[in-house]
């Protein structure tokens, strides 16, 4: 089944999954991948009677280093739309993104400034991970 890796207590060894609405408890004797579980990631598991036997990471989680999204999609979003904050968002820093559009709203305008500079940044590689740590393609 996949899931939802809602927390990880790395001091425990134990984390929780959610699926469908319901929340299943595992321990890293469970976990199949190399790479330490992660708060936020999605998960494939095998689920019997309540229990969760097997869990790992699916698709681009697999392996931390596989690179998922683009480099020249991320820059030309901060070039192009730098104002509202999309390549951040596209890259998976919500927060970042959302504080962009505030900062150009609050200035007038002039936040676009600050976009525009980190498309350039994305662009020549000066910014070159996402926000789950894995480079840009």
């Amino acid at each position: 089944m996949l899931g939802h890796l809602e927390s990880y207590d790395e001091r425990c060894q134990t984390g929780v999954v959610k699926h469908d609405g319901k929340f299943y408890e595992f321990h890293l004797d469970q976990w199949t991948s190399q790479q330490p579980p992660k708060e936020g990631d999605d998960v494939d598991f095998v689920e019997e009677n309540g229990e969760i036997t097997e869990i790992g990471p699916v698709g681009a989680y697999l392996v931390d280093s596989q690179p998922v999204k683009s480099r020249i999609v991320a820059a030309l979003l901060g070039v192009v739309l730098g104002a509202i904050g999309l390549h951040r968002m596209y890259l998976g820093f919500w927060g970042l993104g959302i504080t962009q559009i505030i900062v150009t709203f609050i200035t007038g305008g002039f936040g676009v400034v600050w976009g525009f500079i980190e498309g350039v940044l994305i662009f020549t590689g000066h910014i070159n991970k996402d926000a789950k740590g894995r480079f840009l393609k």
